[in-house]
């Protein structure tokens, strides 16, 4: 019986040739989308998610400020002091013993790699011309293996750095707004009032204007100096783990550990979050919305094919077959022009993807941030069987139903 269901399913499919073509089109468009669509999201995200984590770790862990008590007791005098103004207190921002939490932190499983970090503030002065930014104080090993400092790099080397005690690594736009070439001598004056003489060993850009403009990297040492520190003066601790999406569960780990805050790169860059969101879900709906369409296509011309076959499925009723006899042979018909629709759709958004991805962009984006996703596709293939599926089987159910005395009696 299932032979003869599937050649019943051809003949009406041979029948209307015009109309299975554009169903089967409706599909092939819907599921290109579907694939391209879901295809660029991630290939996006992916570009975007690199360029954050070329400058933000997947973790921090810092000493957060305290704000004094707007109220205190004093327990001998039995009076309280009220503080009308609450001030930040200056308390030093020091970790202690950071070489200690660093081998605690590298130790974790989840932790890829993890840096030290002193941030200062610094006015940079060549000649009469002066420009204000902030200085990254490093290990430039340990930072290269966090942010692949290396591959933003235009001119230098980063090892150079390591042999050049006074040596500074300068944004593109430091360099064009202080008139400077590598091996150029820089006066750097940190908040604090120290100066300190550097020289320039290389240059780097990030196609960000706020970090190209007033970022530079420095040895951890240097920087110490310009906050007239210690070697053990050390503010931060970056962290790059395994998962970037599970930042969070680990930042309330790292935090329980270490003693200090730990703030996650989701939480310090909410509104870069919330635009990956809002993407995906975007191109979701769209998505949906035409695969849902293309259905509706297929779901028209079975349903046709149903109302101006009731004859036929009422003799075939007579003659023996079952209700599930007719559902197979419409269901059949349904999925038959959506597998056609699906195959086309898989290699048109194979050819698409692959066109995009050969478009160059420039900067520092190179080419469509796309690739081919073989998950999202056979995803997609999934969805729009299943979609193509549940469009053949609604009418199918109707024609099961069919009672082949009431349509020979018409």
């Amino acid at each position: 019986m299932a032979g003869v269901n599937t050649e019943i399913a051809l003949t009406h499919i041979l029948t209307r040739k015009r109309q299975t073509i554009v169903a089967a089109l409706g599909v092939m468009i819907g599921i290109a989308i579907y694939i391209c669509l879901n295809t660029l999201v991630i290939g996006t995200n992916r570009y975007s998610d690199n360029a954050i984590f070329k400058t933000t770790p997947h973790i921090r862990i810092y000493k957060e400020d305290e704000v004094s008590r707007p109220l205190t007791k004093d327990s001998i005098q039995k009076k309280s002091t009220v503080i009308v103004n609450p001030k930040i207190s200056n308390i030093s921002k020091n970790l202690i013993n950071p070489v200690k939490l660093l081998d605690e932190i590298k130790s974790q499983p989840e932790v890829t790699s993890a840096a030290q970090m002193v941030t200062a503030n610094l006015f940079y002065n060549n000649g009469k011309s002066q420009l204000n930014g902030s200085g990254w104080g490093i290990n430039i090993a340990e930072a290269n293996a966090m942010f692949d400092i290396q591959s933003t790099m235009v001119d230098g080397d980063l090892r150079t750095l390591l042999n050049t005690p006074n040596g500074i690594i300068l944004g593109v736009g430091i360099a064009d707004k202080l008139s400077l070439k590598r091996n150029d001598n820089l006066s750097v004056i940190s908040s604090i009032g120290v100066i300190k003489l550097m020289k320039v060993v290389g240059f780097f850009k990030t196609s960000n204007l706020v970090t190209d403009k007033g970022k530079s990297y420095m040895n951890l040492a240097a920087a110490q100096q310009l906050l007239g520190q210690g070697p053990s003066y050390v503010t931060d601790i970056y962290v790059k783990i395994k998962d970037p999406d599970q930042a969070p569960k680990y930042a309330a780990e790292l935090s329980k550990i270490t003693g200090y805050t730990s703030e996650d790169w989701q939480t310090a860059n909410e509104l870069f979050v919330a635009g990956k969101k809002i993407r995906a879900i975007m191109f979701a709906v769209i998505s949906w919305a035409i695969l849902l369409v293309a259905a509706f296509g297929i779901y028209n011309i079975v349903n046709m094919t149903i109302t101006q076959k009731m004859n036929d499925i009422a003799i075939l009723k007579a003659n023996g077959f079952s209700g599930m006899d007719v559902i197979k042979i419409f269901v059949t018909e349904a999925m038959i022009m959506g597998i056609i629709g699906t195959i086309m759709g898989f290699l048109l958004a194979a050819l698409i993807v692959n066109l995009l991805s050969h478009i160059y962009i420039g900067a520092d984006i190179g080419y469509f941030p796309i690739e081919f996703e073989l998950s999202v596709s056979l995803t997609g293939v999934w969805v729009g069987l299943l979609v193509t599926f549940g469009a053949g089987f609604i009418p199918a159910r109707k024609a099961a139903k069919v009672d082949p005395v009431a349509i020979f009696r018409k």
